[in-house]
This record gives structure tokens, sequence and C-alpha cells, in this order.
């Protein structure tokens, strides 16, 4: 199953935003995940447009933009000249979701959405087949540094199995909590690909860190 790691920058130091980007660079990671939040749809305030164009100045891997924003759909052409290659919108701020993901495919990006913990599966059922990514947010949105949910196991092996039994290539992304203590069973669950934050900028060896995720098995 394919395993990608997406670092995300939100607790990298943005003093030093080209340096985080160029260890990124040299890992083993295949994408950069950007947050970005508009202090209203979440209680955070990140960043915008200028910071993502400026990753995407820095690097050649995926930017994985995951917009906690409300009504996502007037800045959707923006995101996709500043460099998006993923958009990931928040299901429970489109009110209509079909719309939104034909608009990402339009811009020429790949399109997902992300799903907060209260909300169940079903509100992506009609339109799982015209997602390239499903994000469970395995804590609350807003803040880095969050511990992970417990109970997201169960929600990421139904998605799962609501995936393969479509025969869909769509790919789990989850966010929140994520570490080497728990990335194995992640994988085993069914997920695709790991966002981290704080366990990738605040260890001792991003890089290493980077690689364990990636290669993580049971015992390691």
């Amino acid at each position: 199953m394919t395993r990608i790691i997406s670092p995300s920058i939100l607790t990298a130091d943005f003093g030093r935003l080209s340096d985080e980007i160029a260890l990124v660079n040299r890992s083993e990671a295949q994408w950069v995940h950007c947050d970005v939040m508009d202090g209203v749809f979440v209680p955070n305030i990140s960043f915008g447009f200028p910071v993502v164009q400026a990753v995407r100045a820095l690097t050649d891997k995926k930017l994985d933009v995951h917009l906690m924003i409300v009504d996502p759909d007037r800045y959707i052409a923006r995101f996709a000249e500043a460099g998006a290659g993923m958009l990931t919108v928040q299901a429970e701020a489109c009110v209509h979701l079909h719309r939104t993901l034909q608009s990402i495919h339009e811009a020429g990006m790949q399109a997902g959405v992300a799903l907060n913990p209260h909300t169940p599966l079903s509100s992506i059922e009609e339109v799982l087949d015209d997602i390239d990514m499903v994000l469970i947010m395995t804590v609350n949105p807003g803040f880095g540094g969050q511990q992970f949910i417990p109970q997201s196991y169960s929600k990421i092996r139904r998605l799962r199995q609501m995936i393969d039994a479509r025969g869909l290539s769509t790919l789990i992304q989850v966010d929140g909590g994520v570490s080497t203590a728990n990335a194995d069973e992640l994988y085993r669950a069914g997920v695709n690909v790991l966002v981290a934050g704080s366990a990738i900028f605040s260890s001792a060896d991003p890089q290493q860190t980077i690689h364990q995720l990636l290669t993580a098995q049971a015992g390691e």
C-alpha cells in the first residue's frame, strides 16, 4: 500500500523557513503539508497565499494544502496559482461539496476532503468517487501538538472498507497526534498519508524521524 509522509510546516520555525524546507527536501518525505486557518472555521490563524507561494519556490515536492476556512470556493483558483498540488477542504465548510470538488479539479489540482472527528463518513459517501484523498482529522483542528483521538482507528478502518469495496484509489490521510509510536497501527488501519508536524520539527533528528514514520513496523 502507498505510504507518503507530509511534514506539516505549521510547527516549523518560520524564522528559518527556508532551512526547514531544505531539511524536508533532503528527507524521504514526498509532500509538504500547509495548514491554512482563518480564525473563523477554527480558533486560530496561520498563514495564506504568501507563505504557500514561498514554500512552492523552495521545493519541488507536492504541496498538500489543507484549507480550514469558511467559503473555500472563493480561493480555489488562488491556491492553484500559488502552487498547491493537492487542495483539501473541510466537508463541514462546503455547502455544495460536489461543486467544490469539480472546481478544484478544473483548476488543475487533486481534491481532498477533510472530516472533523465528529463528522460521519456518510457525509462523503455520495461523492467518494470524486475525491482523490480523504483526510481524517485525528484531533480537533486548529492547533498543533494535540493528542491523537483513539476512536479514529475505527473510522479509518471503515473508510478503508468503503474505498476498497468500490475499487477506488482514493488515498486516506491522517493529521493530528501522528508519531513514530502510532504510525504502524495507522498504516495497518488503512492509512496512506501521514501528516506530522511536532513529531518531525521538534525531534532531535527530523530526517531520521521521517524515515521511521515512512518505514514503521510493529515493534519498532
